[in-house]
């Protein structure tokens, strides 16, 4: 089973951890789901039955551990090769399934169903695939200079006319910060609750609860009112959609993330909803291809509609010496949503000296090696809208910014949570300036005019422990480069339109050369394109190795994934059907992979 993920950090010096918070943060990372329902019952194995291919293999192992007649109940997310029609639906609810949302974005359907019902389910022959209805969590003045914003602002584009969908833990708009330049309307022009849980805080209405997607819907479109401009977001006129999927905690699911999609989907030409933002994420327990949290995500991206993700904050975990590649989270590895790591201003405006922040996670994704993430962006001690009476803000009441504001109103925070709107909000400026553009050549656009100017590595130190972290600026770490906003604008190749699909490359590996090389993910993308040219996208100084047999090398090889006969190695480059190389990174305990998270704290 998969851990949830918990993206944003306490603020502090750098990187700023407390002890209590990275704790909990490991405590996290060990929850697996089959721990809920007990030990099991029965030893009969699902995985000797001909329907097992219906079944994530970490719900045939779990289906196994309680065995076949046992009443736990199990949250799935079932697809179906139809639309399924009142038939299906009955079907379970005789075999004592209880329907909790209806997922037509997928052809799916969400259900608590007792274990004893699942052999209902993967006998049922219109059935395409069945997982786990995932428990999953959520994942700043220096962003804006960073990523040129000022050339935008300078060029009339603010995100006007621009819908983002925030998915996330709800948006505090009492804040004048998101409302309009009048200062008497708010620009949270919809709210929607799929959480089920109370907006109330004695007499106050509170959107978010957690205090978190106020934060990221002040890094998107902030205007800075409270601050006089200083801690304005990036589209500081975007109109915001606010989806809410987590509670008060924190915590959210599979199914309530796609249940939100789906109702973004549904009202885009109503908001001209051009963004989503997906600050969330969990580990992998399936393809992307069978994920329905990544078919969701493609569904949008599908229908016109920009899907940022954030990449995870797994980027120190190092199994067997992995050196944290390989732990980016889902949705993040779908290979057509624009992926977000994170960076470090260093507390200047100037970008040259930025860094990665070391928790920032790296490709290749699990299970298909897709290279993630696309694209970084400021992630680390981000000041944004405080949001009152939440969780956050009770927890850590000294992230709250001092200052001449009153009531603190701004709170600091870290992690690709916070790089992710950044990049959403730039996202909404260039649609603003080229309105008919499609996602893919949005995505094409920001990764070819990024920043490419990288160190070769950098060295963070964990003040607390003393414990040391190495990154290289590879393609696994910094994607196609950092954020350029000006860059972005001032591009106007046409040569993005012809692309047909921006799907990030997927890396292999070839045993007999021992290298490491990309491909296109789709056949209609010309690799000799302006898109996806052999350096054009990615960067020639830090990316690329030797040429060999015609085809650009992975630059890194061993010191930065380990050579083939480590055990570094095998965790990374795992085959698909190795579902325990890949329970080693997300920590399943039906696996034994108790212990492989550490603690972290300040960072020098």
């Amino acid at each position: 089973m998969v851990p949830t993920l918990k993206s944003q950090k306490p603020a502090g010096r750098n990187e700023r951890h407390s002890a209590a918070w990275g704790k909990r943060l490991s405590m996290a990372l060990l929850l697996v789901t089959s721990m809920a329902y007990g030990q099991a019952r029965n030893p009969a194995s699902l995985q000797s039955r001909p329907f097992s291919g219906r079944f994530a293999p970490e719900l045939t192992q779990l289906a196994n551990r309680l065995g076949a007649s046992s009443n736990k109940t199990v949250h799935v997310i079932v697809q179906y090769k139809q639309a399924p029609q009142a038939a299906a639906e009955s079907r379970m609810q005789n075999a004592g399934g209880r329907l909790s949302r209806r997922l037509n974005l997928i052809r799916g359907r969400a259900y608590e169903v007792p274990a004893s019902a699942l052999a209902a389910l993967a006998n049922d022959p219109e059935v395409e695939f069945v997982s786990v209805d995932h428990p999953l969590k959520g994942m700043d003045d220096y962003t804006d200079a960073a990523m040129n914003v000022s050339a935008a602002w300078n060029s009339g584009y603010d995100g006007t006319g621009i819908g983002v969908a925030v998915i996330d833990s709800g948006i505090n708009d009492n804040h004048t910060d998101l409302w309009d330049s009048t200062q008497s309307t708010s620009r949270v022009v919809y709210h929607q609750d799929f959480t089920g849980t109370t907006v109330y805080s004695g007499y106050h209405l509170v959107y978010d609860l957690y205090g978190h997607g106020t934060h990221v819907a002040g890094i998107i479109g902030g205007n800075g009112y409270k601050s006089s401009g200083r801690y304005a977001g990036v589209a500081p006129n975007v109109n915001l959609i606010d989806l809410r999927v987590l509670d008060a905690n924190g915590a959210g699911s599979d199914s309530m993330v796609i249940a939100a999609i789906q109702q973004a989907i549904a009202l885009k030409n109503t908001y001209n909803i051009k963004v989503i933002n997906l600050s969330l994420g969990r580990g992998i327990a399936v393809g992307y291809a069978q994920d329905p949290l990544c078919q969701a995500a493609e569904a949008a991206w599908k229908a016109g509609i920009v899907v940022v993700a954030a990449a995870g904050n797994f980027g120190r975990i190092s199994v067997n010496g992995s050196n944290g590649y390989g732990t980016v989270a889902a949705p993040g590895n779908d290979p057509l949503v624009l992926t977000v790591g994170a960076m470090k201003s260093m507390n200047t405006y100037s970008r040259t000296d930025d860094l990665i922040a070391s928790y920032s996670s790296k490709g290749p994704t699990t299970y298909d090696h897709v290279v993630k993430p696309d694209i970084v962006a400021p992630g680390n001690l981000v000041v944004s809208l405080d949001a009152h009476w939440s969780t956050l803000e009770g927890e850590f009441p000294a992230n709250e910014v001092a200052g001449n504001y009153t009531n603190h109103d701004y709170f600091t925070l870290s992690g690709t949570s916070m790089a992710t709107p950044a990049v959403a909000g730039g996202v909404a400026l260039l649609l603003q300036q080229h309105p008919s553009i499609t996602p893919d050549q949005v995505k094409a656009r920001l990764m070819k005019t990024a920043y490419k100017t990288f160190p070769t590595s950098s060295i963070s130190t964990d003040t607390t422990t003393g414990q040391t972290y190495t990154s290289y600026y590879d393609l696994f770490t910094v994607g196609a480069g950092y954020m350029d906003l000006s860059a972005a604008l001032g591009n106007n190749d046409t040569a993005p339109a012809a692309v047909g699909s921006a799907l990030s490359p997927t890396a292999i590996y070839n045993s007999s050369t021992g290298t490491v090389t990309i491909t296109n993910g789709n056949s209609t993308i010309d690799p000799s394109s302006v898109v996806w040219g052999t350096s054009v996208v990615w960067g020639s100084s830090v990316v690329w190795g030797t040429n060999v047999a015609g085809s650009s090398v992975v630059w890194g090889s061993s010191v930065v994934w380990g050579s083939s006969v480590t055990s570094g190695f095998s965790v990374v480059w795992g085959s698909s059907t190795d579902v325990a190389g890949s329970s080693v990174v997300w920590g399943s305990s039906l696996l034994g992979a108790n212990g492989a998270f550490t603690d972290t704290d300040d960072e020098q």
